[in-house]
């Protein structure tokens, strides 16, 4: 599985480059803007062709799962902990709706000891992150985790190969895709190297 992660900040033509990365092959996007209000969410998603809204999970406003038909919604780290007992029970409400749902972590031990049903976890750093300076990567292996775990942190093509011998069942990619001149080259790269990582 490749996630790709939106930038944190806003980018030029940035819908245009989202439909090109769904075009050549994207089947799942996290859109995450920290800095949108609920309408900057609406004014991009707007802008996103409506056949790639079942391929998006959102972080912020989970309304919009509804309002646009989205993929599901991922719960941040934060949110997660605040929904304290009311968490298993938030997330069954989602999944019989039809909606996935997804998390991060930060520790194998918080996603050993969490009871949710998530579609998938994302766990980081496992190498020292692209898009954050000075946010060294932990090398968590996760062979002993039964959740679906995506590792990211300092994911792009070279270091798929060490991903995956870690025990991760696929990968989130932030900076490896928007930190370079070209978000939908380097996103092919990645995607052709993570097709012969899966072929071996």
């Amino acid at each position: 599985m490749l996630i790709i992660l939106t930038s944190e900040r806003p980018l030029v033509q940035e819908a245009q480059q989202i439909n090109a990365l769904f075009h050549a092959g994207l089947q799942v996007l996290h859109l995450r803007k920290p800095t949108f209000s609920i309408d900057g969410y609406r004014a991009l998603l707007d802008q996103i062709e409506r056949q790639y809204h079942d391929r998006i999970m959102i972080h912020q406003y989970p309304e919009l799962t509804m309002e646009y038909q989205l993929r599901g919604i991922h719960l941040q780290e934060q949110a997660r902990l605040d929904l304290e007992d009311a968490l298993e029970a938030t997330v069954q409400v989602y999944k019989n709706k039809g909606f996935a749902v997804s998390s991060s972590f930060h520790s194998k031990e918080a996603i050993q000891d969490c009871n949710a049903a998530f579609e998938y976890v994302l766990l980081s750093p496992v190498f020292g992150s692209i898009s954050k300076k000075g946010y060294e990567g932990k090398g968590f292996a996760v062979h002993d985790i039964k959740a679906t775990v995506i590792g990211m942190g300092g994911i792009n093509a070279a270091t798929l190969q060490a991903t995956y011998d870690l025990g991760y069942k696929g990968v989130g990619v932030l900076g490896g895709v928007w930190n370079t001149p070209n978000a939908l080259e380097s996103f092919k790269v990645i995607q052709a190297a993570l097709d012969t990582v899966l072929q071996k």
